[in-house]
């Protein structure tokens, strides 16, 4: 096993895409032709100077009952995004809103869209569209924290869940609908949904609901909402190539930008890890879960199939693991999600599912155990360690 640490001749390749990001293998399995240096930089300095906002949650100008329970959460200060679109939401202003990852981008929706509908009728009234499921059932779990006692409900439409169950949900109206596109979708075409009764649209990782694989479910939805009042948008990051989509859904917005909204990994240690010719690629791997310093870690795999082999040989030496890909129910997935996050279990072994969209605080490393497909796709992953700021550690096995 070969850690390699230095690079002399990078010269700022970390933010490159090459432009062939993949070839196929005899397999017809799509291979990384990324240069490997790409992996490998020295984690810079966090020199940011953190944001202590000049009121408490007392301070808000919110409902006591909503103040109670953030506070109940042990919530003291808002955060720096949450303090800076307050007032823009509650003033019903459409809102563009950029934040790192881990700065409470949930909240600062939730909190005054909840305030604005004190008192209402459950009659559907917020759209929230999310890129995964598991971003879902977290932004459904934040509302229930913030609503609790206030007499509020939510409905999370998610796909890998029954869709008759969901048409009968929809008989039942509630304030806030939550779901990711293809479900929210296929519950409107069969007229379930009725999309005239939002007149709210909240779309949270807007980066990549607007990418091509949510384009026209997005698109879909956005035009059956003939009543939409307000729109809001948040993201960690921003593409410019969506300026034109974004300037479509948006009515003079109020932008907020606590980041640049580039996520580069500058915050995090990246190294190589070179097996050798007839070197076990398993056992590098298990000697580096267990060692002690691998406290909480995320193993990528590029297939389904590739995933289970990993589990499969982490298990079977002892290691306390287990898996999610596309394949596994949803209640498998937020099982092993929140068997993970409790520490039950030290190693979660995913496909590129779990690279957007989840927060899991306190992941020490992650590693990619084949070779990401593209430079977006590194980013993403080795961007659930290093939350919120904090430092973090990431390897790539190269052969």
């Amino acid at each position: 096993m070969n850690f390699v640490k230095k690079n002399n001749s990078r010269n700022g390749k970390n933010n490159q895409r090459p432009s062939r990001p993949f070839n196929r293998n005899r397999n017809n399995q799509a291979e990384s032709t990324l240069d490997p240096t790409l992996f490998i930089k020295k984690a810079a300095p966090i020199n940011e100077t953190k944001y202590v906002s000049t009121r408490t949650i007392s301070d808000l100008p919110i409902n006591d009952r909503i103040k109670n329970n953030l506070i109940a959460k042990g919530y003291v200060r808002p955060t720096e995004i949450q303090d800076r679109t307050l007032e823009s939401i509650l003033a019903s202003n459409d809102l563009l809103g950029i934040a790192q990852t881990g700065t409470g981008k949930t909240g600062a929706f939730l909190i005054p869209i909840v305030n604005k509908l004190l008192g209402t009728q459950p009659a559907n009234q917020v759209l929230v569209v999310v890129p995964t499921r598991e971003l879902a059932v977290q932004v459904e779990q934040e509302f229930h924290t913030i609503v609790k006692g206030l007499n509020m409900r939510s409905h999370c439409f998610i796909g890998g869940t029954s869709v008759g169950r969901d048409i009968s949900l929809t008989r039942q109206p509630v304030h806030f609908v939550i779901g990711t596109p293809g479900r929210l979708t296929d519950l409107a075409k069969q007229g379930a949904l009725r999309m005239s009764n939002f007149n709210t649209l909240i779309l949270d990782e807007f980066d990549r609901l607007l990418d091509m694989g949510f384009m026209r479910d997005i698109q879909f939805l956005v035009k059956a909402m003939n009543n939409r009042k307000q729109t809001i948008l948040f993201s960690a990051t921003e593409e410019k190539s969506q300026r034109d989509l974004i300037r479509e859904l948006l009515r003079q917005p109020v932008e907020v930008r606590t980041s640049n909204g580039k996520t580069t990994g500058d915050h995090i240690d990246q190294e190589i890890v070179r097996v050798g010719p007839g070197e076990s690629k398993m056992g590098v791997l298990l000697k580096m879960v267990k060692d002690t310093a691998f406290q909480k870690v995320i193993v990528f795999a590029d297939t389904k199939r590739g995933v289970k082999t990993v589990t499969q040989g982490l298990h079977q030496s002892g290691v306390r693991v287990d898996e999610i890909h596309g394949n596994k129910s949803q209640n498998y997935r937020l099982k092993a999600l929140n068997d993970f996050k409790s520490g039950k279990i030290k190693v979660l072994v995913a496909t590129d599912v779990a690279a957007r969209g989840l927060d899991i605080s306190e992941v020490t490393h992650v590693i990619n155990y084949q070779q990401p497909r593209d430079f977006d796709s590194y980013i993403h992953r080795i961007g659930r360690t290093g939350r919120a700021g904090k430092g973090g550690k990431a390897f790539t096995f190269v052969n």
